[in-house]
Formats: C-alpha cells, sequence, structure tokens
C-alpha cells in the first residue's frame, strides 16, 4: 500500500520540475565564445592621409575587443558563389569576395566600377548569421562610403531583408539613413555584430571611397550557424 500513495507524489513532483523549466527566465542563456578572425599583415605604413567625414570613427589603438559568437558557430561562405551588380569587374573576378585571400596585395582584390555597386554571396541554405568580416582594399588608409550589409532569404532582397550594418549617413544609396560608423581600412577589416539575423544570402554595398569612385573586395567571410 506504501507504493501506492508514493505514486502521485513521484508524479506532483515532476510536473513541478516540468513547470519550473517553462516559467519566463528559466531558460538558460545561449552559450557564446569569441569568435576567431584571422588577419592578414598590415600593409601600410606611415603616417595616414588624414580623412575629413561625418561619423568617421576615431582607431582604437590595441587588440580589438572581442566578437561573442554561439559555441558552433563557423564560417559558412569560404568557395561559396558570388554575383555582383557589376558584372564586367574592372579587375580581378568575383569569385575572390570568399576565395579565402584577404591580403589586399596589388592584384589580389576585385575591383568594380564607380558608383553604388553590391555583392551577394549565396550561402546555400538559410543559416543564422552571427558575423560578418569584410575587407576592402586596404593597402592605404582609405574609408569606403555608403557600406551596407544585409541578410535574407530573397535573393532579389525585396523581401525580408536584415540590415546589420549601415554608415550611410546622408542616404545617398536610398536604402535609409544609417546611424553605424565611417572607418579607415586596415588589416583588420570591418567585424560586424549581424546578432543572429536569419538569410540565406548576404549582400553588402559601397559607393566608390575617399581615394577613387571604385569599389574593391579582398575577402568578405560570413560566420553563423545552418537553420535547421
Amino acid at each position: 500500500m506504501s507504493n501506492l500513495r508514493s505514486t502521485p507524489i513521484v508524479s506532483l513532483s515532476l510536473a513541478a520540475i516540468a513547470l519550473a523549466a517553462l516559467a519566463p527566465g528559466a531558460a538558460c542563456a545561449e552559450e557564446k565564445v569569441p569568435l576567431k578572425v584571422e588577419l592578414p599583415p598590415p600593409l601600410f605604413v606611415g603616417t595616414p592621409v588624414p580623412v575629413q567625414l561625418p561619423q568617421l570613427e576615431k582607431p582604437t589603438p590595441g587588440k580589438r575587443p572581442d566578437l561573442m559568437v554561439p559555441v558552433g558557430t563557423k564560417l559558412l561562405s569560404r568557395k561559396r558563389p558570388v554575383t555582383s551588380s557589376d558584372e564586367a569587374p574592372i579587375m580581378g573576378e568575383a569569385r575572390q569576395v570568399t576565395d579565402g585571400n584577404k591580403s589586399g596585395a596589388d592584384g589580389e582584390c576585385v575591383e568594380f566600377g564607380p558608383g553604388l555597386q553590391w555583392v551577394q554571396i549565396d550561402l546555400g541554405a538559410p543559416a543564422r548569421v552571427a558575423a560578418i568580416a569584410v575587407w576592402h582594399f586596404h593597402s592605404e588608409a582609405r574609408v569606403y562610403h555608403d557600406v551596407i550589409v544585409q541578410v535574407s532569404d530573397d535573393p532579389a532582397f525585396k523581401r525580408g531583408v536584415h540590415t546589420v550594418f549601415n554608415n550611410d549617413d546622408d542616404n545617398s544609396a536610398r536604402m535609409g539613413k544609417g546611424s553605424d560608423p565611417a572607418y579607415i581600412e586596415t588589416n583588420e577589416g570591418r567585424l560586424i555584430d549581424a546578432q543572429g539575423a536569419k538569410g540565406r544570402y548576404v549582400r553588402l554595398y559601397s559607393n566608390g571611397n575617399t581615394s577613387n569612385d571604385l569599389n574593391e573586395y579582398c575577402e568578405v567571410e560570413v560566420f553563423g550557424t545552418p537553420e535547421k
């Protein structure tokens, strides 16, 4: 008889544990680790030419702060197909955007025509994008205009578009005014926190730079986890 009486108590205890697990705030925070990004050697030395722009970020000495990403985050973009608004680059090929070579030496970047241009990476499947690193031409201290980075499941970027970076301070690209800072290109590139934006495609815009009207890309790396 004693065993029969104890059964409801055990059941109630298990039910209480289950309800506690479902209570608001009971879920465990997602475990995160520092993202490891391999940097190319610095290419320019000496005193950079002064650049005067609104929202220009002041260079920060020392090591860049770590970007924390979910455990299991991996590089998704290596060797993935790349398309571009300029189908006939002035120099190089669009595939160089994901070929793994981010050195920035002459001939190692793809150069697109003047004005607003974009490159687009097909990750092959929907993903949760944790971070995006982009290296434009970094052999000299220059600033690229209207850097806008978006994630979407729509290859035409007309629906479900998540903008994860936008430093177009005057809306000259006509995609909305952005509040992110302009920045000087270095071997560190630009590391963008995509905050888990979901999508299969990543598109990056630029609109010339402070040295000329052209748009160069040495490498883009997209980090995340495939959607299940």
